[in-house]
């Protein structure tokens, strides 16, 4: 699937074998987020993880800082 835009936000859903490996991949998202100084809303169930992206700072509308996150995110697949 990919991303989509939806509610002023650029939305994907990740499903891994289980929690663990869902887990490790939120932990590289998290990391690569802080350095970007961008927060994305992360929902996590099990082995389901639902990303959220939105530029606060531009009032929360979807910018260039966020497809490039996206993309990021993307290649830890």
């Amino acid at each position: 699937m990919n991303w989509i835009t939806k509610d002023n936000k650029l939305e994907k859903e990740f499903i891994f074998k289980d929690f663990v490996e869902a887990f490790a991949f939120l932990t590289k998202v998290a990391i690569v987020a802080e350095k970007q100084n961008h927060h994305p809303e992360i929902y996590n169930v099990y082995n389901k993880v639902k990303i959220s992206l939105q530029t606060h700072d531009a009032g929360n509308v979807v910018t260039e800082k966020d497809h490039k996150l996206a993309q990021t995110i993307d290649g830890f697949l």
